[in-house]
């Protein structure tokens, strides 16, 4: 029996292509991000190309993890897409195969995919973060390449400032320099000025050499009395001269800093790591709290600690003796109170900053420890994505039939951007420690599986899910926005309107509207309790909606335009909507115990009473015009022949 059917070795085909193109696109994408965030570090610094591959190299490892997810977004929205535009997804459910079925041999090749995530996160990850990492490091350190502009000071060397008016490229010669040197600092600088130089790097790239022609040399050789150097004017020395040379210590060369000076980073760790340091960082800041804490108790609570009795016999005393803050400062030279403020003043300042410094330690630790559980988190998350992104992206691509790199692209960006925007929000919250780091971290997978779940569910069971009209109708009864009535003139009428028995129905569905409008008090503020945990089923209400609707039913079949005139302007009623905010009992009991749902709820019912009492006045004013249009239709019919009457029955 073989394991992989043609069915599935088709449907992976498809997948496969499409996911190989859209991974090393995602990755490109993630790389050219990555590096316009650190192009200062790389321009300019004369770096090799084996230095820059081994830059790109590493930051692709560290980059996989993160394009993987997208890449099955993207890949799966594209592949289902095209099967769905192509009529293949069509012809596999015609033949009896669900869409269960039809996603089972990419679903293993994701899970499949999760792992090596997982396993490549844990193990080849860290590495090559701790490379990428060094590298940056060591490209920072490095000093820039020279390339000196025209009509500018160029400061890229240390303790050198450099004007040239004019180079020639092909020779290498400088026209009309400026040479500023701050080599001996600021008060000794030395200022030469020459008709032409040139500048070259030695052999070993540890040193410049300037060769100058023709030129003046100013050296400041103010003194450290700079009293007698203002009343004397500053001494200096002028020098001329034909030719000079100045070496310049520049290191332009490439060196890797060391690797260990960087292994403590959380993303150069693995899962065990990890968890270990995290023990051992956690275990240390208890002890210095510990420390912290008896420290605080023997140097800022300066009195003996008293046991029960010992505090009795304290109250006793002081309430015997009314100790009063007033007289102590009478019996006390004015001296002795202002060295007493002074001393409480210096005190309490060494105080606070002595514990501002505690404070920044231990939440530096803390902060340490919590960018350790960070990148524990996100070992597990980033696998998971990859998950939770196929069952997003193979149902929706089901859903919206679309194939290619147009519309499934589009959608794949946004959905992800609003991940990334979560996550990233998410996690530098519980970095910061406002917020769980728990639920810092895992809040975006909490979005993408029940998303993810509902695609499933709906694609599978060929439901419509992008219907605007159904979203738009939840959202106008839940809001309680109204519908309009849309009735017009019909051009065959089979059924002609009792308009006798009409007349006797609309006064009494009046007076019926009038009597419960004044009996149920729709104004008033609802019961609380009994619109969450004891709802009752408005009768009522019930019976003007279905009485009024009936009548609604057949007087559409009427020729007279002033009657659907009418009609169009009685509202609908939502019957339920003023008694309880679901029909659904055991969401109402949830909903009146999580107390600001509630409320709102019931500020949402108490809106939905005045608009039933409005509706009430409406259908009160609709119903006295209609009774009149009515018995004129009655009266039109007692006119007219009998024979008339039956010709337009029939």
């Amino acid at each position: 029996m073989t394991i992989l059917k043609k069915l599935d070795m088709f449907i992976l085909k498809k997948f496969l292509w499409v996911f190989f193109g859209s991974f090393f696109i995602t990755l490109f994408v993630f790389m050219m991000q990555f590096t316009w965030r650190y192009v200062d570090e790389l321009i300019g610094k004369g770096l090799t190309v084996d230095i820059l591959a081994e830059f790109f190299w590493y930051m692709g490892l560290s980059l996989v993890p993160t394009s993987l997810p997208l890449a099955i977004l993207l890949a799966s929205l594209i592949s289902f897409g095209n099967m769905g535009e192509q009529l293949e997804l069509l012809a596999m459910k015609a033949a009896g195969v669900s869409l269960l079925r039809i996603m089972r041999p990419i679903l293993v090749l994701v899970v499949f995919l999760t792992g090596t995530s997982f396993y490549f996160q844990n193990k080849t990850a860290p590495e090559a973060q701790l490379k990428l990492r060094t590298l940056l490091m060591s490209m920072k350190q490095t000093s820039p390449a020279l390339e000196i502009p025209e009509g500018v000071f160029y400061n890229g060397i240390p303790n050198l400032n450099l004007f040239v008016e004019h180079k020639e490229i092909s020779t290498g010669m400088l026209y009309n320099l400026m040479v500023y040197k701050t080599d001996e600092g600021f008060d000794k600088a030395q200022i030469v000025v020459a008709d032409s130089g040139r500048m070259e790097v030695t052999a070993d790239r540890m040193h410049l050499i300037l060769d100058i022609w023709n030129g003046e040399q100013f050296e400041n050789l103010q003194s450290n009395m700079s009293v007698l150097s203002s009343l004397n004017g500053t001494p200096y020395d002028r020098e001329t001269f034909k030719y000079k040379r100045f070496i310049i210590d520049f290191d332009s060369n490439f060196e890797k800093m060391d690797e260990e000076q960087l292994r403590g980073m959380a993303s150069a760790k693995n899962l065990t790591r990890l968890r270990n340091d995290i023990d051992s960082m956690e275990t240390q800041l208890d002890s210095v709290g510990k420390s912290y804490y008896a420290e605080a108790e023997s140097r800022y609570y300066q009195h003996p600690k008293l046991n029960v009795a010992q505090n009795k016999l304290l109250k006793v005393a002081l309430a015997s003796r009314g100790l009063n803050f007033d007289s102590l400062l009478a019996h006390n030279t004015p001296e002795r109170v202002q060295s007493a403020r002074q001393m409480a003043q210096a005190n309490a300042a060494a105080f606070a900053a002595d514990l501002e410094w505690r404070s920044a330690v231990t939440n530096d630790g803390d902060h340490f420890i919590r960018t350790h559980w960070i990148e524990w988190h996100r070992k597990f998350t980033l696998s998971l994505a990859c998950l939770f992104f196929f069952f997003v992206g193979a149902p929706l691509g089901a859903i919206i039939r679309k194939g290619g790199l147009g519309l499934p692209t589009v959608v794949s960006v946004i959905i992800f951007i609003f991940y990334y925007i979560i996550d990233t929000s998410s996690m530098k919250m519980a970095r910061d420690g406002s917020l769980n780091m728990t639920y810092g971290m895992w809040i975006s997978s909490a979005i993408l599986a029940p998303l993810g779940a509902y695609l499933t569910y709906k694609s599978n069971n060929d439901s419509v899910v992008f219907n605007w009209e159904t979203y738009q109708n939840i959202l106008m009864r839940f809001f309680g926005w109204r519908t309009p009535r849309h009735l017009f003139r019909k051009e065959v009428i089979i059924d002609t309107p009792d308009y006798a028995r009409l007349s006797t129905d609309i006064p009494k569905l009046r007076e019926y509207c009038r009597n419960y409008k004044e009996l149920k008090r729709l104004q008033m503020a609802p019961n609380y309790i009994r619109a969450f945990f004891r709802p009752q089923v408005d009768r009522h209400a019930e019976r003007i909606s279905n009485e009024l609707e009936a009548m609604i039913e057949e007087l559409s079949n009427t020729r007279s335009s002033r009657i659907l005139s009418i009609l169009n302007t009685l509202p609908i009623i939502y019957i339920h909507a003023h008694t309880s905010p679901f029909i659904n009992r055991k969401l109402n009991i949830l909903c009146g115990v999580i107390f600001p749902i509630g409320l709102l709820l019931w500020l949402r019912i108490w809106r939905f009473r005045f608009r039933l009492n409005k509706d009430m006045k409406r259908i009160n004013e609709a119903l006295s015009l209609l009774e009149q249009y009515v018995r004129e239709q009655v009266k039109q019919q007692e006119n007219l022949p009998q024979d008339t009457i039956t010709t337009n029955n029939e």
